[in-house]
């Protein structure tokens, strides 16, 4: 497949071979990097620390078929990508999201039927239910629930309140500026480093863009990939959910410091009335789950609830806010999918108690003061949005949402986040400190292990299968990689050597 390669000193474009060979992906995280990181502290310390604080509480197994739960995710994810992204089913099939729908598990269901008419993918699991994902518009793709046809809620259509983007400069609009690059870019370099992120041809790099000072200086695209193609995002997802608290803050909705007035929280004497905001963007609410990224976790034990958020086909909001306490708050960190869904069963609450739309609420609160026109964020079944990693947006998109951060939540003069916020969440959690694990702030990583050549403050959002938007403040640098899943090791290893090649293109600014 063709990729197209693009340096704003004028137009350059470039044609170059991606083949379709794939590796095997990682678990949720970063691809792994191309030089071993500083080492991190030892799993069995980790879990000893944890179990000297953790609380006498019971864990509750995820209910249901765990084949039927891979099967909800495969389902989705098919529809999404056929019906969001443009792909081809084949492709999906065989190189799209892997996290919620596992290769393994893949192979002992039937085969997706793409019903273009109806915009759904049917699934049939051997001897069991066949499971159904339908489009429905702007909310995306959802696996319906088991005996319904419909969702417990009626969908909306969100449109951007923009102008035409061809018509509007960057950054609110897609007309770049045809005039050199910025003094002391080494465009050699900028093209040798934006070449790197697709080569191998396996690494499946669907989109790299960078931005410097806030303008676009390159960018490419997988064949069949275009600059405002919605594509899987994963969780990178979370740090939009971040940024939706971070609006209701500077709106005067709720502050950091507060105790999270979830309903489920409220009875007497209930520990988790002591968890605050803040713990729950950092990671580090202490409730009890099981997550794959634990450093106890059995893969052979019980389906993880962290995926179940993702799978279920429930209530996603009360089922998150009805597990118990694992550790008190602000002690130990985890990254869990809890966390993240409470914080937007909390955005929920604030939008509809105010009378506001919900489902509409983030294109006008946000992408459309920040000139995004492609998100797609998708819901469970209750309309609940599951923006812990179910959310579809461009590269260009993503690259203005690392941009509202570089510029410390200011856009065109007006602020969207609260001043000091992006400082918020690229700090280092106190929870991940204590565990010597200096890489998470606000539902945002941080590159404080040196995972990456660039500087340690760096700090970015980053999905399964590769997906991340980097934050480099030091070289006033944004930059963007995406990729198909099932690419994801080779395509983290591109990553680094483009990074590692930007750094010498563009010097550092502060």
């Amino acid at each position: 497949m063709p990729a197209t390669s693009r340096l704003f000193l004028g137009v350059f474009v470039l044609a170059a071979a991606l083949g379709t060979a794939c590796s095997s992906p990682p678990a949720e995280q970063a691809a792994a990097p191309a030089t071993p990181a500083p080492e991190l502290p030892a799993r069995e310390a980790l879990i000893a620390r944890a179990k000297s604080l953790e609380l006498n509480t019971p864990y509750e197994p995820v209910p249901g078929n765990a084949l039927e739960h891979h099967t909800s995710g495969y389902a989705k994810t098919m529809c999404s990508a056929v019906f969001i992204s443009g792909l081809d089913p084949e492709v999906a099939a065989e190189a799209v999201g892997y996290f919620t729908g596992p290769y393994a598990e893949r192979k002992k269901v039937g085969k997706p039927v793409v019903d273009r008419a109806k915009r759904e993918v049917r699934i049939t699991i051997p001897d069991g239910p066949t499971l159904t994902a339908r489009h429905f518009g702007s909310q995306g793709c959802v696996t319906l629930p088991p005996g319904r046809d419909e969702l417990f809620y009626k969908p909306v259509t969100v449109r951007p309140n923009l102008p035409d983007a061809k018509a509007t400069p960057w950054p609110m609009g897609d007309r770049l500026p045809a005039d050199p690059l910025p003094a002391g870019v080494d465009e050699a370099k900028l093209k040798q480093a934006i070449d790197a992120a697709f080569e191998p041809a396996e690494g499946l790099t669907s989109a790299f863009v960078v931005t410097h000072k806030g303008r676009l200086v390159g960018e490419r695209y997988m064949d069949g990939i275009t600059s405002s193609t919605p594509l899987e995002s994963w969780s990178m997802g979370k740090s939009v959910t971040a940024t939706m608290m971070g609006i209701l803050i500077q709106q005067g909705a709720y502050k950091l410091d507060q105790p999270a007035p979830i309903p489920e929280w409220q009875g007497a004497g209930d520990p988790r009335q002591q968890i605050r905001i803040q713990d729950i963007l950092r990671m580090s609410s202490g409730i009890r789950i099981i997550a794959p990224n634990d450093p106890d976790y059995d893969p052979n034990g019980p389906y993880p609830d962290h995926l179940y958020l993702y799978t279920g086909r429930v209530d996603s909001f009360k089922y998150a806010a009805t597990r118990p306490q694992q550790w008190p708050p602000n002690t130990v960190g985890r990254y869990r999918n809890t966390d993240p869904v409470l914080t937007n069963y909390l955005i929920r609450l604030a939008v509809e108690k105010r009378g506001e739309d919900y489902l509409s609420w983030p294109q006008r609160n946000l992408w459309d003061k920040i000139g995004v026109r492609t998100m797609v964020m998708e819901t469970d079944p209750y309309g609940n949005f599951l923006t812990q990693g179910y959310e579809f947006m461009s590269g260009r998109d993503w690259a203005r949402l690392g941009n509202l951060y570089l510029q410390d939540g200011v856009w065109n003069g007006q602020r969207i986040l609260p001043e000091g916020f992006a400082k918020f969440v690229s700090t280092i959690a106190p929870a991940w400190e204590a565990d010597k694990r200096m890489i998470y702030g606000g539902f945002f990583w941080i590159n404080g292990d040196g995972r990456y050549p660039i500087p340690k403050d760096a700090y970015y959002m980053s999905g399964a299968g590769g997906q991340t938007t980097m934050i480099i403040p030091s070289h006033d640098l944004v930059v963007v990689r995406i990729g198909h899943f099932k690419g994801s090791r080779p395509g983290g290893e591109a990553f680094q050597r483009a990074l590692a090649l930007l750094m010498e293109a563009i010097p550092a600014t502060n």
